[in-house]
């Protein structure tokens, strides 16, 4: 049976939700992100794209290039909720969808044709959704989740396309090789350099070609480019690891804050890891220096959950990180190899008071919130919490960097 996977973006999303919101920010160009100068955009509005912005740019250049624009610093819980509106929706409508970001959905409708025209049935369900979430919203229709994904892109703002099955190449064939998922800035440079500028060149290349230029990727993205993907839709992934960093406002040599954020940073992962009932055996530890020189170390450890644990390692991969003559820009950490489980007590170290007293701040961190009770050293680091479960199945919410 023919495959029919459809793509659902959310048109820029935050900007979206906050004109729904504020209706007098219409038609005004928008920036969604960081407010300071470290700021990035996490969204921007169509307005502004006439000026050269785009989302993932620094905000301090974006309201240079843009100097009326409104900016906004945006709620993730905001966007959180408009997204959980549209995904009850669509889990109503369609038997097998994958929500791939906060703004983003693939479902597979193949098989659908025989009873109501899978792209008939993808309009009116486009419609359900302006209609009640106040949203706009553009889609993609073909026989795979890349053509799909590219679809989407060309038919936005608030539009819908479909790509009849076969004709795959011949739609993909004009369009910029940047319009390749998987094609990044590098990647876009290193075709550019082999004369490469629409996808039809590289239709036309042998696939052995961009194996030796791009290596496995070289293949991936050759298949991409002649519209083949056996991608299936996956309704859950489950997440391999956890992290987050900080970007300060003023670059900084303040050891003793430094440390007080990795702490109060370990102090909310370990705690993501123990409501998710989750162990790691790996850890890391990155620092951006001022010169954007980024350097990280990584840790193997016996699986644990525990901040008395952690801490003390993150701690120690900084202290053999950390050079004392560069002021520091970023740091970050990360919690991978991810296994199911709960916490398991050291016959020789834990006693069962420290059990009891992590079960307890736990118990109020779910009902208060995660930085109700949190160590004294990382007091300063007020930026520091997480107010969703990163392991209940749903993509992470992702805004510009926080600033510390």
């Amino acid at each position: 049976m023919t495959k029919t996977i459809l793509h659902i973006d959310l048109d820029t999303f935050y900007v979206s939700v906050e004109r729904l919101l504020h209706s007098e920010l219409q038609k005004k160009p928008l920036l969604v992100g960081g407010t300071g100068d470290r700021g990035v955009v996490a969204a921007c509005s169509y307005e502004t794209r006439g000026f050269g912005v785009h989302s993932g740019m620094p905000m301090k250049m974006a309201k240079e290039l843009c100097p009326e624009a409104v900016v906004i610093r945006g709620n993730a819980g905001t966007y959180s909720k408009h997204s959980d509106m549209v995904t009850e929706i669509i889990k109503e409508q369609v038997p097998l969808f994958e929500k791939s970001s906060i703004d983003e959905f693939y479902a597979d409708l193949s098989g659908m044709d025989r009873f109501f025209g899978a792209y008939k049935y993808a309009t009116e369900m486009r419609r359900k959704i302006i209609k009640e979430t106040g949203l706009p919203i553009s889609f993609g229709l073909s026989v795979n989740k890349v053509v799909s994904k590219v679809a989407t892109n060309e038919a936005k703002p608030n539009n819908q396309l479909k790509i009849d099955e076969g004709h795959e190449k011949h739609f993909l064939a004009p369009l910029s090789i940047r319009k390749i998922p998987m094609v990044g800035d590098k990647t876009y440079q290193t075709l550019r350099h082999l004369g490469l500028r629409q996808i039809l060149n590289i239709q036309q290349m042998p696939i052995g070609v961009m194996q030796r230029v791009l290596g496995a990727n070289g293949t991936v993205i050759w298949k991409r480019a002649n519209g083949v993907d056996n991608t299936p839709v996956i309704p859950f992934c489950e997440r391999k690891s956890i992290s987050t960093e900080r970007t300060f406002d003023r670059d900084t040599i303040d050891v003793h804050r430094l440390k007080g954020v990795l702490i109060a940073m370990t102090e909310n992962l370990a705690y993501q890891l123990r409501r998710g009932q989750k162990l790691t055996a790996c850890i890391s530890v990155k620092v951006r220096y001022s010169d954007f020189n980024t350097y990280s170390k990584q840790l193997r450890i016996p699986y644990t959950s525990a901040d008395h644990i952690l801490i003390p390692k993150i701690l120690e991969l900084f202290k053999n990180l950390y050079n004392r003559r560069l002021l520091v820009r970023l740091v970050g950490i990360r919690f991978s190899h991810l296994v199911s489980g709960n916490y398991q007590i050291d016959l020789f170290d834990d006693t069962e008071e420290i059990v009891n007293l992590y079960h307890a701040m736990d118990t109020i961190r779910e009902r208060y919130g995660d930085k109700s009770v949190i160590r004294a050293s990382g007091l300063g680091a007020k930026t520091i919490g997480r107010m969703h479960n990163p392991f209940n199945g749903k993509p992470p919410v992702v805004l510009a960097h926080r600033k510390q």
